[in-house]
């Protein structure tokens, strides 16, 4: 998971706990997301990268390139 790329479809933000859709198998899946930089925002639309997955759903993300 860690390096993938998603697209924001819940915003992520403090206090919000966010929503990323990424690609996985074949598929998207949809993971709860929050900022790996506290205080951080990232409105619906986004492109984020994964930098730490916690099982089952939940993903920390930093801004894509």
């Amino acid at each position: 998971m860690v390096g993938k790329q998603g697209r924001v479809t819940g915003e992520i933000g403090p206090g919000l706990v966010g929503e990323v859709m990424v690609p996985v198998r074949g598929g998207v899946e949809a993971f709860y997301a929050y900022a790996s930089v506290p205080g951080e925002r990232f409105p619906i639309g986004s492109q984020v990268v994964i930098v730490e997955y916690h099982a089952p759903r939940t993903v920390y993300v930093a801004a894509a390139v």
